[in-house]
């Protein structure tokens, strides 16, 4: 039975609602194993994975979401029970193996590779081949990984239990090859490591032709092919990572990878093992010591010709990823994913031989990007192909010269001019798709050095194509929009784009109903680019495309499949919002009216992947009000406050950002930031929503709250201080200085403890305030300090004199001397910034981004000046004490410092 997205999602909130449930994990596995319906069985084996992946990891300070016990158990059995069970499954579970490995392994799983090695001996390939998948998927990172100690040592217990039993099970592999050569069932693909053996063997393998093995299948690799594609992968390695150990090899696999390719048709099958071999050879051609084997002219001729040439061309299988998954197209061909392609494979081949051949090789090239042309004109319906490979084969070779920010150092003008700009003026847009698609292309690469003139005569050119079937053009539109010159400006201004503004917009959001782009993220990334770049030129349109973007987002709300779509499509509300609001705080009110009622249902739903931004496009019309909350966000504001949103950690920044704003904008609203308080890695969030109750909420609001808030906070100072927690302490307890005054915070302090407030300056405040950082948190810090040192009485009694002069030191200190950036070696410092999981950070909506806050920013301009007069002041007050303090315990470079603050405020301390 199959289940609609109405009731799949109340089916995923039941399944949410358990897993926390000791032995969950364990039922899943049970359920995987002892079920007769394979389609639950692979249901199981998804959602136990997905389950690994969202709660394995632990992380510091924040609740373990599987127990021990069942951790203990899942570690006992998964690798059996994934060695037995069906390839489909098998996969699955090789991913969760993974993930548990990335975390526990080896330390906390020292029995796995024993496990798997003994799993050799059982002659089962079945089980063999997902050892080896799961073995590779442990010791792949460390291709990757800096070179250290703990390195080396998890390489050599790797080496140690797996290296010598490899080897052998692939010298058995190599005699059932030749023993069983007429036996299908009895060929199994094989892997790498150890020198000889494995050379000799490889190359054995790379040149075997065995017709058991061979597939009928055109688009499916066979064993034979993925076998030759591992081979040619490995060389490519050892070729990159053990040059001077595999150099003797080296020739004998050039020939049999070269006389591969030669033999090699241009069936999707072999796609793969094309690629691999030639990214072989691409790797050692650009080689200082392996040019000799190249440099010859005919053999230069012959690679051109025979492997990269063929390799460039465009296939029918190529023709339909284009018309049937463009957004697979632009992914590959323009934004450069196409690594395992014969197409990239080719164009980095190229890129190598002209690191010695240049001349050479454009020489070769250049015959074939004369003739294609031609052979393009005598008949275009048939011979379209070959124009495709000609503008192929000059971005190949301009590649060769390519930056990532800047583009290419070299382009020529007058191919644009003949061969390029026809294409993309052909009136009709449909007519030769991929050559227009090349057109795009050719302009992205060669950004640089075609003339501003013809890029602007290229936009009306390029928005008139997004009427077509293919959405590469906007991809172009989008990029052209937010590319940079080698100055860094952009090529466009808003002005020069302004004329077309309208049919930009039509065709964009058109382009949104077109066969199978409804949700196409490079159109909605295009549509948040222009409004970016058009600004306030789009304030006439912005009614419509509000409604039209209101009712795709609740269209999309019902079932979300495509994140960055979504992403982009509230980056373009945030940007409506901002845009109008710009000129016309008032226009908010329009916005909430259109777009209340789907974040009301998004809520009720608890469509997790859309609450995020619904709080921050929440926050920012909030934060547009001038006035007092209006009733329809105060419904809401008990919602916010419910345990199970604060319980998903990367919900946080988002209800704190909210809530900010309720208490910026309200006097009656409180909040409690205990839970908060009590994470190492959201505390911060807690004083931000702490800072702005103190800061916001009239101080008879706040009163039953101070001391529980001060507890709270003290009670984590004692049992876990961290660098990060403590700048924010500084912070807040200066803010709550400034705002109650200084006499305030003593009388609480010490009211919580006898001498509290001593232990503080003591502890706390004098030694570590070097340590707070940025400039509002600076300033915040020295006002709050300034009235501690010049309006608290006790200060300048006995009781507390002997602290006067080194908080006084500390103080200059914040304003002189470096930031004390140093972190203990104990500490796993989260710094402020730092998110907990990736699905938070997308989520982070760049335009409804907050501006900077300075709270004292009306008090005090200049705290250096600030701290000279409220000394000045101090000392009318007690004639002859303070110079005498400041003489005495100051550091005579200290002293130095105020003395031209002083000079600077021109007060004198009396």
């Amino acid at each position: 039975m199959e289940l609609s997205d109405a009731n799949l999602r109340p089916a995923e909130k039941f399944l949410e609602s358990v897993e926390g449930n000791q032995n969950y994990p364990l039922l899943l596995l049970t359920l995987l194993e002892k079920s007769q319906d394979n389609v639950i069985k692979v249901c199981a084996s998804v959602t136990f994975t997905n389950y690994i992946k969202r709660n394995w990891r632990i992380i510091k300070d924040e609740p373990n979401k599987i127990c021990e016990a069942d951790r203990v158990a899942i570690k006992a059995n998964i690798v059996h029970l994934m060695l037995s069970s069906p390839e489909q499954i098998q996969k699955q579970l090789n991913d969760a193996i993974s993930i548990i490995g990335r975390e526990d392994f080896p330390q906390k799983w020292p029995d796995s590779l024993t496990e798997m090695v003994n799993r050799f001996q059982s002659g089962d390939f079945h089980v063999i081949n997902g050892v080896l998948h799961t073995a590779h998927s442990l010791f792949k990172r460390h291709r990757h990984e800096f070179k250290s100690n703990e390195l080396w040592t998890e390489i050599k217990l790797f080496l140690d239990a797996f290296a010598l039993p490899l080897t052998n099970l692939f010298k058995a592999t190599i005699e059932l090859c030749s023993t069983h050569a007429n036996d299908a069932s009895d060929l199994p693909e094989s892997f790498e490591d150890n020198m000889e053996t494995w050379m000799n063997n490889f190359h054995t393998l790379l040149t075997l032709d065995n017709k058991l093995l061979q597939t009928d299948d055109e688009e499916e690799a066979g064993l034979l092919e993925l076998l030759k594609s591992q081979i040619c992968d490995n060389a490519a390695l050892y070729a990159q990572k053990y040059d001077e150990e595999f150099q003797q090899y080296l020739p004998c696999f050039v020939t049999a990878i070269w006389n591969l390719l030669a033999t090699t048709g241009q069936e999707v099958r072999y796609d793969l093992l094309v690629s691999n071999a030639i990214q072989f050879l691409a790797s050692v051609c650009e080689r200082p010591h392996y040019k000799n084997l190249f440099e010859d002219q005919s053999t230069l001729t012959s690679i051109c010709e025979k492997v990269l040439v063929p390799n460039t061309e465009f296939r029918t299988a190529d023709e339909e990823v284009f018309e049937d998954n463009s957004e697979e197209y632009i992914r590959r061909d323009l934004e450069g994913s196409d690594i395992d392609t014969r197409r990239r494979a080719a164009c980095d081949m190229v890129r190598g031989l002209c690191k010695f051949f240049e001349g050479p090789v454009t020489g070769i090239f250049s015959g074939y990007v004369n003739s294609m042309p031609q052979e393009y004109a005598k008949n275009p319906s048939v011979n379209w192909k070959h124009k495709d490979a000609a503008i192929y084969l000059v971005t190949s070779l301009a590649s060769k010269a390519q930056t990532q920010k800047h583009g290419i150092t070299q382009a020529n003008e007058l191919f644009f001019m003949n061969h390029v700009l026809p294409d993309l003026k052909s009136p009709n847009v449909n007519e030769f798709p991929v050559l227009k698609a090349d057109g795009i292309k050719y302009i992205m690469i060669f950004r640089n050095q075609v003339p501003k003139e013809h890029l602007l005569v290229s936009v009306p050119l390029l928005i008139n194509r997004l009427q077509a079937e293919s959405i590469v053009a906007a991809h172009a539109v989008e990029w052209l929009f937010t590319m940079r010159e080698p100055n860094n400006a952009t090529p466009f201004t808003a002005a020069e784009i302004t004329p077309f503004v309208e049919i930009l917009l039509t065709n964009l959001f058109k382009a949104l109903t077109l066969p199978g782009s409804s949700e196409n993220e490079y159109i909605m990334k295009a549509i948040m680019r222009s409004f970016s770049l058009l600004q306030e030129a789009i304030v006439p349109y912005i009614p419509p495309l509000i409604t039209h973007l209101t009712r795709k987002l609740l269209a999309v709300s019902k079932n979300p499949r495509k994140p960055h779509f979504n992403h982009y499509m509230f980056e373009a509300i945030c940007l409506s919002i901002r845009i109008t609001c710009k000129a016309n705080s008032a226009a908010v009110v329009n916005f909430e009216e259109a777009l209340f009622l789907v974040f009301t249902e998004i809520l009720q739903n608890d469509v997790q992947e859309f609450i995020l931004y619904v709080f921050q496009v929440m926050s920012l019309l909030l934060e547009t009000h001038k006035n007092d909350i209006p009733s329809s966000y105060m419904a809401l504001f008990l919602h916010l406050l419910q345990p199970v949103l604060w319980e998903r950690t990367g919900n946080i920044p988002a209800l704190v950002r909210l809530l900010q704003a309720f208490l910026e904008r309200s006097s009656n609203t409180t909040a409690s930031a205990a839970k908060l308080i009590a994470s190492k890695a959201n505390d911060h969030q807690s004083f931000y929503l702490l800072n702005s109750i103190i800061e916001h909420m009239p101080p008879e609001s706040v009163d039953q709250y101070r001391k529980q808030i001060f507890l709270l906070l003290f009670q984590r100072l004692q049992n876990s201080k961290t660098t990060k927690f403590i700048k924010s302490f500084l912070v807040f307890i200066n803010l709550y200085c400034i705002n109650y005054g200084a006499l305030a915070l003593q009388e609480i302090f010490d009211g919580i403890q006898p001498k509290m407030f001593e232990m503080v300056l003591e502890k706390i405040i004098i030694p570590e305030i070097q340590k707070v950082s940025g400039n509002v948190e600076k300033k915040i810090c020295a006002v709050g300090i300034t009235k501690l040192l010049t309006e608290c009485p006790p200060m300048m009694d006995i009781e507390y004199t002997k602290l006067w002069t080194p908080l006084l030191q500390s103080l200059i200190g914040l304003f002189e001397l470096p930031e004390d950036d140093t972190i203990p070696d104990e500490e796993h410092f989260i710094d402020i910034e730092d998110t907990p999981e990736y699905q938070t950070a997308f989520s982070l909506l760049a335009f409804a981004g907050k501006k900077e806050h300075d709270p004292v920013s009306q008090m005090v301009n200049n705290p250096k000046i600030h701290l000279a007069q409220s000394l000045h002041k101090l000392s009318t007050a007690c004639p002859g004490r303070v110079p005498s303090m400041v003489s005495t315990g100051l550091h005579a470079e200290a002293l130095q410092y105020l003395q031209g603050n002083l000079q600077a405020a021109r007060v004198t301390l009396l």
